[in-house]
């Protein structure tokens, strides 16, 4: 069977493999966020595939990609809002959607928990560790960050910038 061909499951219906869904879903999502319309909807979509897990894990994708581009944008707000809508209920994606939130909010300097940030999740901690600039945030998972990998980065990022400012 060539590689474009469907499979046929056990109850003899037609299935297309995880996989080449995923990457059509990345791809569908890609197309929305750049035709700058329809994103939402494209995430609602592809929430309702008969595979939540790889659902799930392609809209997370898609997410992590487009708020690395929108976090120093004023736009982040509206399409973080818009998601979340499309996101629902579902713990995952709205997770990691509360915590690109989270990392937008530091960013730009607004006033932010200590807390929220320390239970983060450890990718969110990673995250924050590799790429902040805030003092408080590095001083914090410095020394309160679950892993050890994340107090190491951002006492070294601290100390880079105590170094050279």
């Amino acid at each position: 069977m060539g590689r474009s061909e469907n499979h046929i499951g056990a109850e003899g219906t037609a299935t297309v493999p995880e996989h080449w869904r995923y990457g059509r879903h990345l791809a569908a999502l890609a197309a929305a966020a750049a035709a700058g319309v329809g994103e939402a909807d494209a995430v609602a979509t592809v929430l309702r595939d008969r595979d939540p897990v790889m659902a799930e894990s392609a809209v997370v994708t898609h997410l992590d990609r487009r708020a690395t581009q929108l976090l120093a944008d004023p736009r982040f707000p509206g399409w973080a809002h818009a998601l979340g809508a499309a996101i629902g209920p579902r713990a995952f994606p709205a997770r990691r959607l509360r915590e690109w939130t989270l990392l937008k909010t530091i960013t730009d300097g607004e006033p932010w928990s200590p807390a929220e940030l320390t239970a983060a999740s450890d990718w969110c901690q990673r995250t924050a560790a590799q790429s902040l600039a805030s003092y408080e945030a590095l001083g914090l998972l410095a020394t309160t960050a679950r892993t050890h990998r994340v107090r190491t980065v951002a006492a070294a990022r601290l100390r880079r910038r105590s170094a050279t400012g």
